[in-house]
């Protein structure tokens, strides 16, 4: 996320004990505090534009909707049904 339109961000206030929980974060991964706080800073943006994303589907009616581990069990049935070499049992 490199390009020529880069803004500075200023956090005021840090509690001392924060501060020193990212920096020894950052020193585990070996980055500089600057560059750790930067892909905090990018992996959040990112996780904002997918929510966005999705949220323009929410509501649709158009497809298939499964929940959370149906569509696990769904397989397996269906590999159940094949049996051991793929084929309709």
């Amino acid at each position: 996320m490199h390009n020529a339109c880069m803004v500075a961000l200023q956090i005021r206030d840090v509690p001392e004990e924060v501060r020193d929980a990212l920096a020894a974060q950052a020193k585990a991964r070996g980055q500089s505090l600057q560059a750790y706080l930067l892909e905090l800073v990018e992996t959040q943006a990112r996780r904002l534009r997918n929510t966005a994303a999705l949220d323009r589907f929410a509501g649709r009616s158009d497809g298939v909707r499964s929940l959370p581990g149906e569509s696990a069990a769904e397989l397996d049935d269906q590999r159940e049904q094949r049996g051991p070499w793929g084929s309709a049992a």
